[in-house]
């Protein structure tokens, strides 16, 4: 996979550090590069483990961490001796500040014409935009998104986790792997630009795709498939909700027996996919009465046993447990080696031979020696008189919100 590259991660919070987890998984050697503060991400709140916050630690597993002054003629020094070592060099800075620290592909493609640069940006890199601040929310109701989630003809929801941050992230991890392969077969580096605002656009995909084609907009129809009936969610007698989706003549007759209602599919309104769709508030009725009368759990088992397309609307907490979760290990338990003490993280959505057994997330700075003496072949003593100048910083404790 991406085990003999190596890569700086200059990013911050969220959409960025995911992209370098996203890499680090599929087998790069990720240095997270921060500031001597640190990333703002150790501080936020609510939860906390061992100072770092729960936030921070969710991205950066599989990192090893350097703390490096850019703006000072040393950490900068230090910077480009990294460039000449490494692969590709990942940031999210709004779009002027690259050049205005000399680190824009440009500038360090001098220093190492392999190099590749992948750049996340809010909305656009030129124009009135190119300042915009561009927060997940923000970028989830520019991107069209929060207009088709929520209940019909109810307020605009954002989508539970932050997906304009998160899909920015793989779209940067996935056109960085493409620009070091073709580094890898042609000699030459890249530069990759990934907005939050074009990816949200982007995975509008059959929404947008019906709407250049019939001019009708879409809007929010809940847990409901605009195309497809029945295939939504309902509430049952324990208060838990089943989703459902039986879609196809033959699941839609398996299902019907099911319930208890094998005369529907037989039903002028509710035969075909087209009658049933055309009559969808009758049946979601008749459906919702039915799903009422029985427990959520008593219903999937049947479906699950009929291969019935069914599930428990689940929780956070059962998502994780899961049985198929754990079958798949995307839930690890991972020592932290600052104090012994186990902490659970998700796993590698990645399946593949060899793939890496991700550590714990850096401590602040806490791989600078390292990196600086293993890496760029740094002594001791350069290292110390590098600290002393505040360029560089080792193992720099974070601090947790008050």
């Amino acid at each position: 996979m991406l085990n003999s590259f190596r890569i700086l991660d200059l990013t911050w919070v969220l959409g960025g550090p995911f992209a370098g987890q996203l890499l680090a998984q599929l087998g790069a050697d990720v240095i997270k590069v921060e500031t001597l503060s640190g990333d703002f991400s150790r501080s936020v709140p609510p939860h906390f483990i061992e100072n770092d916050s729960a936030y921070y630690l969710s991205v950066n597993r599989g990192k090893r961490g350097i703390a490096l002054d850019l703006k000072s003629p040393e950490g900068m020094e230090v910077f480009r001796d990294l460039v000449r070592s490494c692969d590709a060099v990942v940031y999210g800075f709004a779009p002027d500040v690259p050049k205005r620290l000399g680190i824009d592909y440009e500038s360090l493609s001098e220093i190492n014409p392999k190099i590749c640069v992948a750049e996340l940006i809010g909305l656009h890199d030129q124009g009135d935009y190119s300042r915009a601040p561009a927060y997940d929310l923000i970028v989830q109701a520019m991107g069209g998104v929060m207009s088709i989630t929520g209940e019909e003809d109810g307020s605009p929801v954002r989508v539970g986790y932050q997906i304009g941050d998160l899909s920015g992230g793989l779209y940067l991890a996935l056109g960085l792997t493409a620009a070091l392969a073709r580094a890898a077969r042609e000699g030459q580096g890249a530069k990759v630009q990934i907005s939050l605002y074009d990816c949200q656009v982007s995975l509008l995909t059959w929404q947008a795709q019906n709407y250049f084609a019939s001019g009708t907009i879409p809007v929010a129809r809940g847990s409901r498939n605009p195309v497809l009936t029945p295939s939504e969610v309902y509430r049952c007698a324990d208060g838990r909700y089943l989703a459902v989706s039986p879609t196809g003549d033959a699941f839609w007759k398996k299902f019907c027996e099911l319930i208890g209602r094998p005369d529907l599919p037989e039903s002028a309104e509710f035969g075909k996919r087209p009658d049933r769709l055309r009559n969808a508030d009758a049946l979601i009725e008749i459906l919702a009465d039915i799903f009422s009368k029985k427990p959520a759990e008593d219903w999937v088992k049947m479906f699950f046993e009929a291969r019935v397309p069914a599930a428990l609307v689940q929780n956070v907490a059962e998502a994780v447990s899961h049985p198929v979760a754990q079958a798949r290990r995307m839930v690890d338990d991972v020592p932290n080696p600052a104090t012994g003490s186990h902490v659970k993280f998700l796993g590698n959505p990645f399946k593949f031979s060899g793939q890496p057994q991700l550590g714990y997330p850096p401590r602040h700075g806490g791989n600078t020696e390292e990196v600086l003496s293993g890496v760029l072949d740094y002594s001791p003593e350069k290292i110390k008189e590098l600290v002393a100048v505040g360029a560089v910083g080792t193992g720099t404790p974070a601090k947790a919100a008050e």
